[in-house]
């Protein structure tokens, strides 16, 4: 187990947190070259939340809960969308309207606007395309974190694959790919000690073939895994 923390992270988070800011501010690099750069409003937007939104009102619902925290949240571009179309068919006038919440806090350690960490519980926290981008000592204290700071439930996605941006360093963001089964390993170690928060999360692999020397194989599917309790 990491010897890591919040007050004392690892000098690589620290590198990471870093590189996320200039991210923020400057854009990403990407692998394919129709998509070679990203503006600074695209890079980290927070607009893929919307894709998680009605498994999170399941959550809230069945837990009765009112406050959220976003942790990890990007720009927060999903809470600022007006009259959204949601993937369960749906229309709202907004994410909080549409999940009954009173309210709802972003937290971003790269985002200036969104930097500061929160000192208060909230009923759920979500952790949507983040878990991936920590470095891996620092996992089992950030994940021991975002059950800190629930009260009801705790929501996560995690992608176990390499991703399309790369860092100023000229590594891949997504700097811990691991199987779905080393994750689960993890989170179950951590959430034992939080008996009374109900969790899901979901890990999604690519499968089937790719593209080689410039040779079309078929396009990559994404197949997705859950684990969840109920407490």
């Amino acid at each position: 187990m990491s010897m890591y923390t919040r007050e004392d992270p690892s000098p690589e988070y620290r590198e990471m947190v870093e590189m996320y800011a200039t991210l923020h501010r400057e854009g990403a690099e990407s692998e394919r070259k129709k998509d070679a750069k990203r503006t600074a409003a695209q890079t980290f937007s927070g607009k893929m939340l919307l894709e998680n939104a009605p498994t999170i009102r399941a959550l809230i619902e069945r837990t009765g809960s009112r406050t959220l925290l976003d942790y990890g949240s990007g720009k927060g571009g999903a809470y600022r969308e007006k009259d959204i179309e949601l993937p369960d068919g749906r229309t709202a006038p907004d994410l909080k309207d549409y999940w009954g919440l009173e309210s709802i806090r972003c937290y971003d350690p790269g985002y200036e606007p969104f930097s500061q960490l929160p000192t208060e519980t909230f009923d759920g926290v979500i952790c949507i395309d983040v878990l991936e981008h920590i470095t891996e000592p620092d996992l089992p204290w950030v994940l021991e974190e975002l059950f800190g700071y629930a009260r009801r439930f705790v929501f996560a996605n995690i992608a176990c694959y390499p991703a399309k941006k790369f860092l100023p360093n000229g590594k891949n963001a997504h700097c811990t790919v691991r199987s779905p089964d080393w994750w689960i390993g993890l989170i179950h170690a951590v959430a034992m000690r939080h008996t009374e928060i109900s969790y899901r999360f979901q890990l999604s692999t690519r499968t089937g073939p790719r593209k080689k020397f410039g040779g079309l194989y078929g396009k990559r599917t994404l197949e997705h895994r859950s684990i969840e309790r109920r407490a």
